[in-house]
């Protein structure tokens, strides 16, 4: 009865083996990433015995897990997107929440605007023009707290990027840890290995996204970007972070092996969001909360300066702001240098530029790397004009492949300010006046009276333009000069337009406002800058260019939170595909747990058999 004995210690073995995993099993029911494991079985070789065969019981041959590469390699790469999208979900709403809370600009625009409009109502009121200062100074505060909510923003994004890069080097080695552990095993596979392995790939795929290729040996190589490696069997690669060329303020996600940037090569996962959301929605937003502040200082400032104060003097800036920056970039070589300065604010636009020396011309590209074609010669009589700016290259010679970055806006919300204190200087009234002979016989009218030179010194001179013929005219007995319709005519610093046609005789005269203390007129017109048209070629307004700032963030929030709600669904649909075929089932184990516990009882009982037929025989010979 050997037989008999080793047939029910074989079965007992492996109704032990079945117990063990079971119980593996229930175990890690509930572990991140754990593979459901089962236990195959087969028939040992059975004994001839003459015309038949007898057999000698079970060998347990393999505990495996179950496992889809494909359901595995979908879960990871709903992760990556899962993990974008929340990312970018969480960041653009922080974006929004900033634009719609304390520091509401249109809100600020408003009152502003208001304290303008009363300023205008009583311009010699020394309380009004107090409170329009107090206002002015809260609208330069609040675009400097957005600016500076938004330059937080930007040192969140870049300190997740170190503190995720850091996550992304860490998982990387425990993987090729992992990948050394699995490839030196014997036998069949160490399937808890293999879950650990799959569940920190999963988690890397959550950081960034990853290509993963199976090597022979059983080890996994991971990839980012267009091919960088993270893991290569045994061996990790490290990412780091480095100053941006044009900003070391700014960090970049390189190789950290060869210095190499990957930051435009990233897309997938946290990191992925976070270059994202920092190129292409916090850095178009900054852009365009300056050039709002840009078209607010200059615009208010242009209107500021036809009037006059209380004092009697042509009005000076109202505000001041900060014009284009210009950073060199660190590997620059040669020794030129650059400035740029506002040449056409209705041209100018919210995007970065770059300007680059090839060794015999200079170029310039756009943030998207597109070409821009510039006029000019780049010299300061001729400075390159192109995107409402201007470029003056100085310095000594420049070497092939040097470059410039431009940022004509950036800058200009955060430094925003009220260039006046006294009320008193605050220039309500128009200086000149210009009026209409009565006498006159045309339809000639004084249209718009402007100061185009400051600082004319007879610019407050009594002026009159006489009217030889339809076409001819001349002023204060001057030489005589042909009058085109349309045509200002300018003279000691002030530009007069007449509407109409005048006749042979009339006459038209400009002096200065003798009234100016209790005159408004050019505070209606500092009033109607809010509806002025100054940017996009006189197409959008100071408001209609902050309500485009917060269009854009709104309607990328919008675009985040569907993402975020499509790829959390995915997400949870591959991970319910993957644990349908990898997951415990407690009910399934249970019953597994009663198979193998009476299958173990059964057995028990034939080695009793075998115990008891042993020794009846061996009784039957004493």
């Amino acid at each position: 009865m050997a037989d008999l004995l080793s047939t029910g210690v074989s079965g007992l073995l492996a109704a032990q083996v079945g117990l063990s995993t079971t119980g593996h099993n229930v175990s890690n029911a509930n572990t991140d990433g754990y593979s459901r494991q089962q236990v195959s079985f087969a028939a040992r070789a059975p004994q001839a015995q003459g015309q038949y065969y007898v057999g000698t019981g079970v060998d347990t041959q393999a505990v495996q897990r179950a496992y889809s590469q494909y359901l595995n390699t979908a879960l990871w790469s709903a992760s990556s997107s899962k993990g974008r999208a929340d990312a970018y979900q969480a960041l653009t709403d922080q974006l929004n929440n900033q634009l719609s809370g304390s520091s509401n600009l249109q809100a600020s625009l408003d009152t502003f605007f208001g304290a303008v409009q009363d300023m205008a109502n009583a311009p010699a009121d020394a309380s009004a023009r107090g409170v329009l200062l107090a206002r002015a100074g809260a609208l330069a505060s609040t675009f400097r707290a957005l600016s500076g909510q938004f330059g937080s923003l930007d040192g969140q994004v870049q300190r997740q990027l170190t503190d995720t890069v850091a996550s992304i080097n860490s998982d990387s080695a425990a993987i090729a840890k992992l990948n050394e552990r699995i490839r030196s095993s014997t036998g069949t596979q160490p399937s808890d290995l293999l879950d650990q392995r799959d569940a920190l790939i999963k988690k890397l795929s959550g950081e960034v996204g990853i290509s993963v290729a199976t090597q022979n040996d059983g080890t996994l190589s991971v990839f980012v970007g267009n091919g960088q490696a993270l893991v290569s069997g045994t061996q990790s690669y490290e990412l780091g972070t480095a100053p941006n060329a044009y900003d070391a303020t700014r960090l970049e996600v390189v190789d950290k092996g060869t210095g190499a940037v990957l930051s435009g090569r990233i897309g997938g996962g946290t990191l992925g969001a976070l270059l994202d959301f920092r190129g292409n929605v916090l850095d178009p937003a900054q852009n365009q909360l300056g050039r709002a502040a840009l078209a607010m200082a200059d615009a208010f400032n242009a209107q500021h300066a036809q009037g006059v104060d209380l004092n009697g003097q042509l009005g000076g800036d109202f505000f001041t702001v900060a014009g284009p920056a210009v950073q060199a970039a660190s590997g620059n070589t040669g020794s030129a240098t650059l400035s740029a300065g506002i040449a056409d604010l209705g041209a100018l636009g919210s995007q970065d530029y770059t300007l680059s020396f090839d060794g015999t011309a200079w170029n310039l590209r756009d943030g998207s790397g597109a070409a821009v074609a510039m006029s000019g010669t780049g010299t300061a009589a001729d400075p390159f004009l192109a995107g409402g700016l201007s470029f003056v290259v100085g310095g000594g010679a420049a070497s092939a492949g040097d470059s410039f970055r431009i940022q004509p806006t950036r800058n200009a919300a955060g430094s925003i300010a009220v260039a006046i204190t006294d009320p008193n200087k605050i220039a309500a009234a128009v200086p000149l006046l210009g009026s209409a002979a009565s006498a006159n016989t045309g339809t000639g009218a004084v249209g718009a009276l402007t100061v185009a030179d400051g600082t004319d010194p007879n610019l407050f001179t009594a002026s009159s333009i006489v009217f030889s013929s339809p076409t001819t005219y001349s002023i204060d007995g001057g030489a005589a000069q042909t009058f085109t319709a349309g045509t200002p005519i300018v003279h000691n610093g002030w530009s007069l337009t007449l509407d109409g046609a005048p006749s042979a005789g009339d006459t038209f005269g400009v002096k200065a406002n003798a009234n100016a203390r209790g005159d408004n007129a050019n505070a209606l017109k500092l009033g109607a800058v809010a509806n002025l048209g100054v940017l996009d070629g006189g197409a959008t307004s100071v408001g209609r260019a902050y309500g485009q700032l917060v269009g854009q963030v709104g309607s990328a929030g919008s675009l985040a939170d569907d993402a975020a709600k499509t790829q959390t669904a995915v997400y949870n649909q591959a991970m319910a595909s993957q644990q349908s075929v990898s997951g415990v089932n407690m009910d399934e184990e249970a019953a597994n747990l009663v198979r193998f516990q009476q299958a173990y009882q059964a057995s028990a009982q034939i080695i009793t058999a075998a115990n008891t037929v042993f020794n009846a025989l061996l009784g039957a010979f004493k």
